[in-house]
């Protein structure tokens, strides 16, 4: 079990739009830049160990993005669609005086950590992207259509779009959502501690519905089982150019909501990406194997700087 992190003192930084997002930082502040985007159903703490590992060589800026914890929760699905939440990215970085940043990003995170990648490859602001086991959104479309094992995967997108289910999160948090879904509880390779902070900020109705609403913002059409598995007549890919940017894709190779088919094309999206496979790791690897994650991007880093 890796040794325990204390909490971390969060600033409150107002945006521009008038979001409030908290965020842990740490590095001296005239180091590079890297902002960390934290996934779902998680916060900063998700980067506890890369925290504190790149402080000693970044200036680190690690936000609970909007809707979670005590970051601003606007209830409203339109508040979560991913122009806004890359959007955040930019006026986190404006706020703070960042001019160019390297992006890393975990599941939701990544998704989000991807289209920053792609405009800052087009405003010059974002330097490099780390990726970690989130799908790239030009390749993720078509799997959901086209694989069985990731449609079948991906059905609990079906369940968090569903509004019955509301009534259930605001009376009980999210946590009865993920039991009502996937059956269990907590991996138990995370901290007891980890785990207890984690239910409790799922008890918050407002942070629930935030954190549900990245699902029903999403562009994303995930079909039931009995669908066909073909790409819809006419069907487009989302039209991005190829990725130029630096970019490291770290994925865990037993993630059991993102298969390791998600690596497949990769090269023709993103200009020589660099992939570093971490074996009998589940879907979190940034903590449930940190060395790992913090050794390839170090190397990653290293070369790109």
């Amino acid at each position: 079990m890796a040794e325990h992190i204390p909490p971390f003192d969060l600033t409150r930084i107002s945006l521009s739009t008038g979001v409030e997002l908290d965020v842990a930082q740490a590095g001296a502040e005239d180091a590079r830049p890297l902002i960390l985007l934290h996934g779902f159903p998680e916060s900063h703490r998700t980067w506890r160990h890369q925290i504190v590992h790149f402080a000693k060589t970044h200036r680190v800026i690690a936000p609970d993005q909007r809707g979670y914890r005590g970051s601003s929760k606007p209830q409203e699905v339109e508040a979560y669609t991913p122009d806004k939440l890359v959007g955040d990215v930019f006026l986190l970085a404006d706020a703070l005086g960042v001019d160019t940043f390297t992006v890393v990003g975990h599941d939701w995170g990544g998704a989000i950590a991807w289209g920053v990648a792609y405009a800052g490859m087009m405003n010059g602001r974002v330097t490099r992207a780390i990726i970690a086991n989130a799908p790239h959104p030009v390749l993720f479309p078509k799997l959901l259509y086209t694989n069985r094992e990731q449609r079948e995967a991906s059905q609990y997108f079906r369940d968090f779009r569903d509004p019955a289910n509301d009534a259930l999160v605001r009376e009980h948090g999210l946590g009865a959502l993920l039991v009502k879904v996937f059956g269990g509880g907590l991996t138990t390779t995370m901290e007891p501690e980890e785990q207890a902070a984690l239910l409790e900020e799922w008890s918050s109705p407002d942070a629930a519905i935030g954190m549900l609403n990245y699902y029903r913002a999403s562009p994303m059409e995930v079909l039931p089982m009995d669908a066909p598995f073909a790409l819809p007549e006419g069907y487009q890919p989302v039209p991005l150019p190829k990725l130029t940017i630096p970019t490291l894709v770290i994925w865990a190779m037993e993630d059991q909501a993102l298969p390791p088919a998600n690596l497949d094309g990769l090269d023709e999206v993103i200009e020589n990406p660099e992939v570093v496979q971490v074996p009998e790791c589940g879907h979190f690897v940034q903590w449930e194997k940190p060395d790992a994650f913090n050794a390839a991007a170090d190397a990653f880093l290293a070369k790109t700087g």
